[in-house]
């Protein structure tokens, strides 16, 4: 009865400059479907963080063979809807039931559970694999009992070194949110400067 978000959330996605001018010229961003998404797949945004955005920008454009050449930031105004919460003890719960869910059908075919792992020394689980499937699974039981499904999911995560010594605050701390359902995303916009004559409300 108290785990929907009432609230709208603005949201901002890292990106290329020619797709962040696309979408706000009426495009729409294509959901992502990799099997190491941290939050399953859809439509990923960092929470109330444009720095934590651009930065994600920049990384993405050190890679080899990236699409992103001018990193870029775009805003987004967000209903969660029905939202797997898990900053909600209530819908972290959920993750056990679609932990069992996922390990009866992987070995009913026989497979292996996927795995999350580190990437080189990082220590941060950067392909959550196994993550992802258990949130896939989520939505694939809803869609299996013919029960409401979740259009967004959100969750908090520590990442990085710590902030100072014996600090337990981590420097890329944020608040991820990926959409399933694209109605969710009531609008998209450039993000602008703050006018320094004024405060910010």
């Amino acid at each position: 009865m108290y785990s929907k978000i009432s609230n709208i959330v603005l949201a901002f996605h890292g990106c290329d400059k020619n797709i962040c001018d696309s979408v706000v010229n009426g495009g729409s961003l294509q959901p992502s479907t990799n099997d190491y998404d941290w939050l399953g797949h859809g439509v990923y945004f960092w929470e109330s963080d444009p720095v934590r955005a651009y930065e994600w920008a920049v990384q993405l454009s050190k890679r080899v063979k990236s699409n992103v050449h001018t990193p870029a930031v775009l805003g987004a105004i967000i209903d969660l809807g029905r939202c797997l919460d898990l900053t909600n003890r209530q819908h972290i719960e959920m993750l056990s039931l679609g932990y069992d869910w996922l390990k009866q059908s992987y070995k009913n075919e026989g497979k292996p559970l996927p795995r999350n792992e580190n990437v080189g020394s990082n220590n941060d689980w950067l392909m959550r694999n196994l993550d992802c499937a258990v949130i896939e699974g989520i939505h694939a039981m809803a869609r299996e009992e013919k029960l409401q499904g979740f259009d967004s999911v959100r969750c908090m995560f520590t990442e990085g070194g710590h902030v100072y010594d014996g600090s337990s605050f981590r420097e890329k701390t944020h608040i991820q949110i990926c959409v399933v359902n694209p109605n969710c995303i009531k609008g998209y916009f450039l993000p602008r400067e703050a006018d320094s004559e004024y405060n910010i409300p």
